[in-house]
């Protein structure tokens, strides 16, 4: 489809200039998902695995619970920092020798974090392991729209979300195994291992996917430049924000459910591993009902409207029950209001994506980056605060996520102003 203002000659001359390997990897798209989606878990896997081990580090390096999950605020910070710098180089040298020498510095930060003596150093190296583990994160989302547009993109990230989503299920069940057979530090060996994986895959199958004449030439001052218009759009910036605060909603689930699962509900490290599970799950199901049924028969912006809105209900209900307004509730009825929360976010995350990339055909990288560094950025601000109140209540983590909500809705409204756009802008753009 002519992105504005091409005329059709010009975009079949767009066309023909693609290389070889996008057609290619258009007509091989079970691999292609394989691959991307790969990329897209390196998150989940570097934090989820983690997480059942988080009460264990926090006595094996003799630190408080607000330290130790700075090492999640650090990876965090690290992915959202490294994609400001990747997606601009994967727009100027092409999307593929920036993703390998990403992969290969997240290989050696992530065997040094085995190592790691004190909480601090810890943190230092999960930072570079987060700048590392950027490169696949945002490649991942640039190769998309190098490859798809309009609806076909929405279901494609949709359905990437099934793949990527796996990560979050599995992740912490491994996790809580392997803490059956050693400690924290041999979760990060088994996380090198899945990088040299990981890399090994996209050195063989993935080739280039940005043609030469698509690419820019210019530097630093060329980047900041493309980013300042992005960001000057704003449409694009409504739903780079309302799509950060959810995720910082998702984040304080993320970084808090440790804690008020195991340690609040009294919930062995297995068990907290099912219900992590268990809510991926349902995460993952709507994306595919997001993707599979509803993209192409109901508006973007309305489904991403029932998201969000289903986000801060969850948010809403969490907290009332947190604060004891419904008495002393049990672990199962907070457990249902995480899988509410966690199953809207497949309608909200997907959506986001597709509806800002859809407008910024042009730099595909650096959206990327703006859109992942968003928020990586405001997730890494909601983590401390979920433990501000310290180990023995659930209250910071759903007003954080109360607020984060709102916060979305209010962007998504006031910037997007989604009255405004027809279902048909959404095809076209």
């Amino acid at each position: 489809m002519p992105e504005r203002g091409q005329t059709t000659a010009e975009h079949e001359i767009t066309k023909a200039a693609e290389p070889e390997s996008t057609a290619a990897l258009r007509r091989t798209g079970a691999l292609v998902t394989l691959v991307l989606g790969g990329l897209t878990a390196v998150p989940p896997l570097s934090m989820d695995m983690y997480l059942p081990a988080l009460p264990e580090v926090t006595d094996a390096l003799h630190s408080p619970a607000a330290t130790v999950q700075l090492t999640l605020t650090a990876c965090l910070l690290g992915m959202a920092l490294g994609q400001l710098v990747v997606g601009p180089m994967s727009d100027k040298w092409g999307r593929r020798r920036p993703l390998l020498v990403g992969l290969l510095v997240y290989i050696v930060a992530t065997a040094i974090c085995a190592f790691a003596p004190t909480a601090e150093l810890l943190i230092a190296f999960r930072l570079l392991q987060g700048l590392a583990g950027a490169a696949g994160i945002v490649i991942a989302r640039a190769i998309v729209r190098d490859l798809y547009d309009g609806v076909e993109m929405a279901r494609f990230f949709s359905t990437l979300m099934l793949i990527s989503g796996v990560a979050p299920v599995v992740a912490p069940l491994i996790g809580g195994q392997v803490l059956r057979f050693t400690d924290w530090r041999g979760i990060f060996v088994v996380l090198t291992g899945v990088g040299i994986a990981l890399t090994l895959l996209v050195w063989r199958v993935l080739p280039e996917t940005l043609a030469p004449g698509k690419r820019h030439s210019g530097g630093t001052v060329e980047a900041l430049r493309t980013m300042r218009s992005l960001l000057a759009d704003r449409v694009f910036t409504g739903y780079m924000v309302a799509g950060g605060f959810a995720f910082a909603a998702l984040f304080a689930y993320i970084s808090a459910s440790p804690f008020v699962i195991q340690e609040i509900y009294g919930a062995s490290p297995q068990t907290f591993s099912l219900l992590f599970g268990v809510n991926s799950v349902g995460l993952i199901a709507v994306g595919q009902l997001n993707g599979k049924v509803l993209v192409g028969r109901v508006s973007l912006n309305k489904v991403l409207a029932l998201g969000l809105t289903a986000i801060a209900v969850a948010a809403a209900a969490l907290l009332l029950m947190t604060t004891g307004v419904f008495g002393e509730v049990g672990l199962f009825p907070v457990a249902a209001g995480l899988f509410v929360l966690m199953s809207a976010m497949g309608l909200a995350m997907p959506n986001t994506q597709s509806l800002a990339l859809i407008r910024t055909p042009h730099a595909a990288g650096s959206a990327s980056a703006l859109l992942g560094t968003s928020s990586f950025l405001v997730g890494a601000v909601a983590s401390p605060l979920v433990g501000i109140a310290g180990e023995d209540t659930a209250v910071p983590m759903a007003v954080v996520q109360l607020v984060c909500a709102l916060a979305a809705i209010a962007c998504f409204v006031g910037l997007c102003r989604p009255w405004q756009h027809t279902p048909t802008e959404e095809a076209d753009h």
